[in-house]
């Protein structure tokens, strides 16, 4: 059995410079004015529409990324609409082979401080199940039982990985609903780590959340 963290990956390079450029140039001709387009010019002008709530301007633009999380995340995740997701299935991956390393993967829980006497004790407890569910779906598997038909014994907190393509004002709601302070823990966490590097990538739309 392992433990990891949560974690993602961008699956493109990102050219903020094409990016704001397309966003640009689309928004622009709501107004007819692309002779106002210049160097610099593309930064101010998303910042104003986005002020004004003019949001589907930067539909124009995808990002995809690939988020490794536990299957509870992805429970929420897919219920945004407006966006593609691939998914690593339970039904044809069969953990107990070599390309698996003959194991399940869980997410280890960020709710839970070891540092203190109860996270300890409720993290020792999740570790037992995890292992429990490990070994009651390795013993399916060698009695013949198909690994959709294992699956059934799979909790929540088995690792899984999801490509996720969403327009940029999806992605903005996304971080609004999923980053707030109702937002399940778990997901948070994901959503937090993805925002930032948003923010980093292309700050004229993201740095406002």
């Amino acid at each position: 059995m392992r433990i990891i963290e949560p974690s993602f990956c961008i699956e493109e390079e990102i050219d903020e410079k094409k990016i704001m450029s397309v966003i640009e140039r689309a928004g622009r001709t709501c107004y007819k004015s692309e002779s106002a387009v210049s160097d610099g010019s593309a930064k101010k002008f998303i910042a104003n529409i986005l002020k004004r709530g003019h949001e589907s301007v930067i539909e124009h633009e995808k990002i995809t990324v690939r988020i490794i999380c536990d299957r509870g995340v992805t429970h929420e995740i897919v219920r945004h609409r407006i966006a593609s997701f691939s998914q690593e299935s339970t039904r044809y991956c069969n953990y107990s082979k070599d390309k698996f390393g003959n194991e399940l993967t869980f997410i280890k829980p960020c709710f839970w401080d070891e540092n203190t006497k109860e996270g300890k004790a409720f993290f020792d407890e999740w570790k037992k199940s995890m292992e429990f569910a490990e070994s009651q779906y390795i013993r399916l598997i060698e009695q013949g039982a198909k690994p959709e038909e294992a699956r059934a014994v799979l909790p929540n907190s088995l690792k899984t990985e999801i490509v996720v393509t969403m327009n940029l004002r999806e992605w903005r709601h996304f971080f609004k609903l999923r980053t707030a302070a109702a937002a399940h823990p778990q997901m948070r966490e994901i959503a937090e780590m993805i925002l930032l590097e948003f923010k980093n990538l292309l700050p004229a739309i993201f740095s406002d959340l």
